[in-house]
């Protein structure tokens, strides 16, 4: 099997003696790991290890950052769950897989294995002793098992560790990290994925519906379309106009309709664009809007980019609605039904 490991890592000194030489990079959604995916929204179960069963206390916060990862992943990514049957196994004690600085560790081998491993709670490494904040009543300088499951369980889906800034200001972002932190730093308990974390989920295994928010740590290109009921009204008749807003990023953020959002109709006068009216957000990406149309003119739907999601703004192309005069006298008239 191929089967890769990933490991946390102690903070204590090792970030101090590696600080002047992390360079300074763009930041961005997680690296990803070799290896493949597993199926969208696959339930992957796990079960203690016969050889390295966990205290008490270490199966509740395993268990508790199992339901963190369903609930904060945002995005088709497999969930987690315990069940004594499961092939995948968690292990806890001296016989790790992990290197040398590890705390904890993990193998996965998609589509369908993985197992991972905690160190013993005392063990000894060359900065001092490692305790687990569960298991050694809470003082500072632990570490928590909740914080560490969850970042072994996002290497399991398939995220690599964040690169963070020189300055690690974004550490917030991620919980999938190099160097884990101990009570009570920034960040030593987060029991959520950061949104860097997020983003690569979305983009692996995909956002889970149209109305869903895109990660803010993305930058999503979006595709805008217009189309009209007529292209021609008499002076001051009703056109309804119809947009279309998806997604053209790469992957499994192509193609997405994108629901739920604010589009705006706009037309263009003598001074430029101006906004119209808000569009009706329907199902499937699509908006609705309606203009009475005073004159011939231009109109188009734009997408501005919203504060709360990592999607680009588009606008679509402009469509031209014609308005003629109405009839001014003697005008043709109806007929009406033959033999009258």
């Amino acid at each position: 099997m191929n089967r890769l490991v990933r490991c946390v890592a102690l903070a204590a000194s090792l970030v101090a003696a590696t600080a002047a030489v992390i360079p300074v990079v763009a930041h961005g959604p997680d690296p990803i790991l070799p290896g493949g995916l597993y199926a969208q929204n696959l339930a992957l179960q796990y079960r203690w290890s016969g050889s390295g069963t966990p205290p008490a206390a270490m199966k509740s916060s395993i268990n508790d950052a199992a339901d963190d990862a369903n609930a904060t992943r945002k995005s088709k990514a497999p969930t987690f769950d315990y069940d004594a049957g499961a092939g995948n196994v968690v292990y806890y004690g001296t016989d790790v897989v992990c290197g040398v600085n590890g705390l904890a560790c993990m193998r996965r081998d998609p589509p369908g294995w993985f197992g991972i491993w905690f160190r013993e709670n005392g063990h000894r490494f060359d900065w001092g002793t490692l305790r687990w904040c569960e298991l050694s009543g809470g003082p500072d300088g632990c570490y928590q098992i909740e914080n560490v499951m969850l970042d072994e369980l996002g290497h399991v889906l398939v995220l690599d560790h964040h690169d963070n800034y020189g300055d690690d200001r974004d550490y917030d972002d991620a919980v999938v990290q190099t160097y884990s932190r101990t009570k009570p730093r920034a960040g030593w308990n987060a029991h959520a994925y950061g949104r860097c974390d997020v983003a690569t989920l979305q983009q692996q295994y995909d956002v889970p519906s149209s109305t869903s928010l895109y990660s803010t740590c993305l930058d999503v290109p979006t595709e805008l379309s217009l189309s009209a009921s007529r292209s021609s009204v008499i002076t001051g008749g009703l056109v309804t106009f119809t947009a279309s807003l998806g997604s053209d990023g790469t992957g499994r953020l192509s193609n997405n309709a994108i629901s739920s959002r604010s589009v705006v109709l706009q037309q263009r006068l003598s001074s430029g664009w101006s906004d119209l009216t808000t569009m009706t957000a329907g199902s499937g990406g699509t908006y609705t809007g309606y203009a009475n149309v005073p004159a011939t003119r231009d109109y188009r739907a734009l997408f501005r980019k919203p504060s709360n999601e990592g999607l680009r703004a588009s606008s679509s192309s402009a469509v031209t609605i014609t308005a003629t005069a109405p009839c001014q006298g003697p005008c043709p008239q109806s007929a009406g039904r033959a033999g009258r």
